[in-house]
């Protein structure tokens, strides 16, 4: 198991049939739904402010979640997937998102639920993604409706599919 540490008086609560990589890192005021993964070099630090994680939310290798002190928390829905070498600080994640590959999304966003932000995306201080579309670019752009199959093909296949993976660790 990873680096579960306290900090300021917390220490993270993790949700049953969670996985763990041994080299992740959880510190602070985290609290995870269940079926969560937190994959190779992943980090959720919430020693400056809260971290909330849904149902089978996976944080994939090197992604990091901080928050900003006395500002913003960092909360996600279920079902989201923030990709390899991602940033998500200090913002609002909705349920059934992807956060691609290297990716950041800044303090105060807002990401509404079923949206795809593609790889290398940069989600600005205060935006808000509204529901059902692609974004992609830098600064972030609405690209174009996601389809059904996107949702349901896409977005919870990620999702369902490192549920599967981390059954292979545990």
């Amino acid at each position: 198991m990873g680096l579960i540490k306290s900090c300021r008086g917390f220490t993270p609560e993790i949700g049953n049939d969670c996985y763990i990589a041994e080299n992740a890192t959880i510190v602070g005021d985290v609290k995870t739904g269940d079926e969560c993964s937190f994959w190779f070099n992943s980090v959720v630090r919430g020693d400056v402010n809260a971290i909330r994680l849904g149902n089978r939310v996976n944080i994939q290798d090197g992604a990091v979640l901080h928050c900003t002190y006395e500002k913003t928390k960092c909360i996600l829905g279920n079902n989201v997937s923030v990709g390899h070498n991602a940033l998500v600080h200090g913002c609002e994640i909705k349920d059934n998102v992807v956060v691609g590959m290297g990716a950041i999304v800044m303090d105060g966003a807002v990401v509404e639920s079923n949206v795809f932000i593609a790889a290398g995306a940069v989600v600005l201080e205060g935006a808000i993604l509204e529901s059902g579309f692609l974004y992609a670019g830098v600064p972030v752009k609405k690209i174009k409706p996601l389809e059904k199959r996107h949702v349901e093909g896409e977005i919870a296949r990620i999702a369902a599919n490192y549920v599967k993976y981390s059954g292979w660790f545990k």
